[in-house]
């Protein structure tokens, strides 16, 4: 039997979205539906509602950040039960055969079905994916404010695990944002000595706050200069062009400048930096289901949460605006409230 399912939809590039009905049709083998109850507000949901990144497949129902309740389970989903709370990120599903995938890899997988492209997201009653795909919310996590854990979290976490970052090491995150507030908390409950890069005075006293050791002004040269030399890794979670010589030069030997934000234009980084360091320039995705799953047991455990604003599900589109305004402390979180719309 299909279901028809309420949702808030982007109809068309520049337009407000619209309340949107669309039917299911039968639940695959594999998947999971789960009834939302939060739902984060992240900067990839503008892009793909925006056409930011080409031509979106309109309607676009976006949502990525998903926390409910699984109220459905196809014949070969594994690991979970009905009435479990769960999250769905970037991710819906994964073709679970290819060479990545076999090697545990699934975010890289080509074939990998993106949650709101191509595929109804969290902007909407309820949601399906993959039951890989799927992540137990441990209990210690405030399900409130745990959306953004599936993608901004997951960002930002996943190298600490990848390059096997360690609590002696001195981390650097450019950008006190979205992504950068949940990389200051992580690298401070890591262990490491922490440095804040922003080009805002203004932000300061919050980085502090949020776990930096020190801040620096990456639009000042003085004090770009005192840091040089003495990071491991500079993660780099904004989207707009810096001046990356005077990032690279942050770095220590075998040092790396860890890209996890979606900068425009091609970086410039000059050979001569990279080969007299032995040092990295990198960048990923999201993480795989093990690196969630550890994400998630570790933010659980060390009371890792982002700062959230919250909005009715039904007041989507002041939301929207108050992000792409660049008023958001740091994540924005919907609150679902379909019953009332």
């Amino acid at each position: 039997m299909s279901t028809r399912i309420q949702s808030w939809a982007a109809m068309a590039k520049g337009q407000p979205l619209m309340p949107y009905t669309f039917e299911f049709g039968p639940l695959g083998a594999d998947e999971v539906e789960v009834a939302v109850e939060h739902c984060g507000l992240c900067h990839s949901d503008l892009s793909v509602i925006d056409s930011e990144w080409g031509a979106a497949p309109y309607p676009v129902v976006a949502g990525h950040e998903v926390i409910g309740r699984v109220v459905a389970l196809g014949e070969r989903a594994q690991g979970l039960k009905l009435g479990q709370r769960v999250g769905i990120g970037w991710n819906a599903s994964s073709c679970m055969h290819c060479q990545v995938c076999l090697g545990g890899e699934h975010q890289l997988c080509r074939t990998a079905q993106p949650t709101i492209m191509g595929h109804h997201g969290g902007f909407a009653e309820r949601v399906r994916a993959h039951w890989l795909w799927t992540a137990p919310i441990p209990d210690g996590l405030d399900a409130a404010k745990a959306g953004p854990l599936l993608c901004g979290g997951i960002t930002v976490f996943s190298p600490f695990l990848n390059f096997d970052i360690k609590p002696t090491h001195r981390v650097g995150v450019v950008g006190i944002g979205g992504l950068g507030h949940l990389a200051i908390k992580f690298a401070k409950a890591w262990g490491c000595e922490v440095t804040a890069f922003t080009s805002s005075e203004s932000k300061r006293d919050e980085a502090l706050q949020m776990g930096a050791h020190r801040v620096v002004s990456s639009v000042d040269a003085a004090s770009m200069k005192s840091v040089f030399g003495q990071l491991d890794m500079v993660l780099v979670t904004v989207n707009v062009m810096l001046n990356w010589k005077d990032l690279m030069r942050t770095l220590r030997p075998h040092g790396r400048l860890h890209v996890v934000g979606v900068v425009p234009q091609p970086i410039a980084v000059e050979a001569g930096v990279l080969i007299g360091g032995q040092r990295s320039l990198s960048g990923s995705p999201t993480g795989s289901r093990q690196d969630i799953d550890t994400m998630l047991e570790f933010a659980a455990r060390h009371g890792v949460v982002p700062q959230t604003e919250h909005f009715p599900m039904s007041r989507i589109n002041d939301a929207l605006e108050h992000l792409r305004a660049g008023k958001a402390r740091y994540r924005v979180v919907l609150d679902a409230d379909f019953a009332q719309a």
